[in-house]
């Protein structure tokens, strides 16, 4: 009857650990998409990166401002006091004469032809590509951060509450252990084992809540508040394979729409414009130049004040002839930057067909992986019947009863963490093809109830 009671506890066991945080809290539980709208608030990584992006948007104008006129204005006023002795015969007056003097201009250079400023123009236009590109990859990266922190809070709630059960269900084979030694039905032994596993059910619990405690905290670090309850997997959650169902495919889409392939990229081709620009420092300058000038003063040499203006407009070339070598070593040093750059964008070509196809099989076999042990799960419970029955009739020892009960848990936890990992393997895989978004998200946020 022990048997019975307790077993049927086991196959409840399913049902207690998704509802154990009760149905009032369920109503009030965040979700996934709630807690990544909470990161999105206050994960100062993130807002790290939207800041960046902000400033790379700068670029654009920065650049262009080379290709504008340049316009400025300048001013003076001066106090002047002058002391004149003329030498030999000469019918023109000495003395000290003290006098204001002031005036303005202004100076317009539009550039004509300045080959590094257009350049320059260009490798902003690259750069603001590359700040949009980072700030997608620091959008996918959130989005998988707080999945995987997400699900690791959920999986050590799920290993404190299979301890919490487990310590539970030995108790009770310790207690029937003690229960048939005083009888004389069992050996001293019997309650030795029963007892030793608790102890290391208990040692695990303990190890289980520490565990939990991290995972809470590290969610809190992104969303800047301790999570309270959190909503579980339920009935929604489906085993789906990837579409289409070719990793080749997948790699040759990631190719195509990976950030981080568009971030290298870019560095690649800004690294060639390097080159170009450098190279242009031999190259002359041609300027439209105008300027207006007004000078006036009330006093000077001759005691006569006067009031001048000056227009010009004209056209300015400079020709660079030699800068002690300055222009071809900047001209060497941007050449080994572009073959860096190249060798980082196939560095992270690679890395990005190798990171897809990690994503991909980890979709794929975490859906065999699940299945595998959902019927693992059917087998444990049918293992652990079959050693309570066998015991009551003297075929299975109490040792064998505690081996099928750990062994139950453990294939439960491990399900547990496959369906989670199954999870973030999803998000991980749409984001090495850049379609990895809020939409995903709440797709998976539909298998939380």
């Amino acid at each position: 009857m022990v048997a019975q009671k307790n077993l049927m506890k086991l196959k409840l066991l399913p049902f207690f650990l998704t509802v154990s945080i009760g149905i009032g809290s369920q109503a009030q539980a965040a979700d996934l998409l709630d807690t990544f709208r909470a990161a999105q608030a206050n994960d100062p990584v993130f807002a790290s990166a939207r800041a960046a992006q902000q400033a790379g948007q700068e670029k654009l104008p920065q650049g262009r401002s080379l290709l504008m006129p340049n316009v400025s204005l300048s001013a003076n006023s001066t106090f002047n006091d002058t002391t004149t002795r003329y030498l030999g015969a000469t019918i023109l007056p000495g003395g000290q004469s003290r006098y204001n003097s002031h005036g303005y201009g202004v100076n317009l250079t539009q550039p004509l032809f300045r080959q590094q400023n257009w350049l320059a123009y260009t490798e902003s236009e690259l750069q603001v590509v590359q700040s949009d590109a980072q700030f997608k990859v620091a959008e996918q990266d959130l989005i998988v951060r707080v999945a995987q922190a997400y699900f690791d809070v959920l999986i050590a709630q799920d290993s404190v509450q299979l301890a919490e059960a487990q310590k539970t269900a030995i108790s009770e084979q310790l207690e029937q252990a003690k229960r048939n030694f005083e009888v004389g039905s069992a050996t001293i032994t019997d309650t030795h084992e029963a007892q030793a596993r608790y102890d290391l059910t208990s040692a695990q619990e303990i190890a289980a809540q520490n565990n939990l405690e991290i995972k809470r905290r590290s969610l809190q670090q992104l969303i800047n508040t301790m999570p309270k309850d959190l909503r579980h997997l339920g009935k929604e959650f489906k085993l789906e394979s990837p579409q289409p169902a070719d990793m080749e495919k997948w790699v040759d889409n990631a190719q195509l729409n990976n950030p981080l392939l568009s971030i290298a990229q870019a560095s690649a081709e800004i690294a060639e414009k390097e080159v170009a620009r450098n190279r242009g420092g031999h190259y002359p300058t041609v300027d439209l130049v105008a300027n207006y000038s007004n000078n006036q003063s009330n006093g000077g040499s001759f005691g006569v004040g006067s009031d001048s203006s000056n227009k010009s407009v004209g056209v300015q070339i400079n020709m660079p002839l030699f800068q002690g070598g300055a222009v071809n070593s900047k001209w060497r040093e941007a050449s080994a930057n572009l073959e860096r750059a190249r060798q980082e964008l196939e560095n992270t070509r690679r890395s990005v067909a190798l990171q897809t196809r990690q994503a991909y099989l980890g979709v794929v076999s975490g859906i065999a992986q699940v299945k595998a042990l959902q019927q693992a799960l059917t087998s444990s419970e049918s293992v652990l019947e079959a050693s309570k029955l066998g015991q009551e009739v003297g075929v299975r020892t109490n040792l064998d009863v505690l081996n099928a009960q750990q062994q139950l848990y453990s294939t439960r936890r491990d399900l547990f963490q496959a369906q989670y990992s199954y999870l973030v393997s999803q998000l991980r895989l749409k984001a090495s093809v850049g379609m990895l978004g809020e939409d995903s998200l709440i797709r998976v946020n539909q298998a939380l109830y």
